[in-house]
């Protein structure tokens, strides 16, 4: 079943149940994703549906953290659960093992051997990890499997 059709039966079923935080969280992710449907004029497949959902968490990931500078644990606690639940229309999130392995794949694929090299690496790991890894921690993966050359 294509994402969003499963968004939509678990917002209703949300609704149903009076699951308040599911179904506002799926709501908040549907708007965005037809949102940059109606912007663009197209009907969005799951490959970029799941960019979207990435998008929303990384946003939450980023509220979370100055929540817990602003000391609102129910907040963060909030977010923790609003990620939990986008995350589960996402594929399998990749170990630091498996990033690390597609790192050292890409690299030789590419021939990266220096910080330099870095843009182009990025470039060859993006389709490979949108929406099953963190970007940021990805970077961080490539910075330092680069500084070890």
């Amino acid at each position: 079943m294509p994402i969003k059709k499963q968004l939509q039966e678990d917002w209703k079923q949300a609704l149903k149940a009076k699951e308040k935080l599911k179904a506002s969280t799926i709501s908040m992710a549907r708007s965005s994703i037809l949102l940059v449907e109606k912007t663009d004029g197209v009907e969005l497949e799951d490959k970029q549906v799941i960019e979207i959902l990435a998008k929303e968490i990384k946003q939450r990931k980023e509220a979370m953290f100055e929540f817990e500078k602003g000391k609102r644990q129910d907040l963060v606690d909030e977010a923790k659960a609003e990620i939990e639940i986008l995350l589960s229309y996402l594929p399998q999130q990749l170990s630091d093992e498996e990033v690390f392995s597609l790192v050292k794949e890409a690299a030789s694929k590419v021939e990266a051997n220096s910080m330099k090299d870095m843009g182009k690496l990025m470039a060859e790991l993006r389709p490979k990890v949108v929406g099953r890894a963190d970007a940021k921690y990805v970077s961080s993966v490539v910075k330092e499997y680069l500084n070890s050359k």
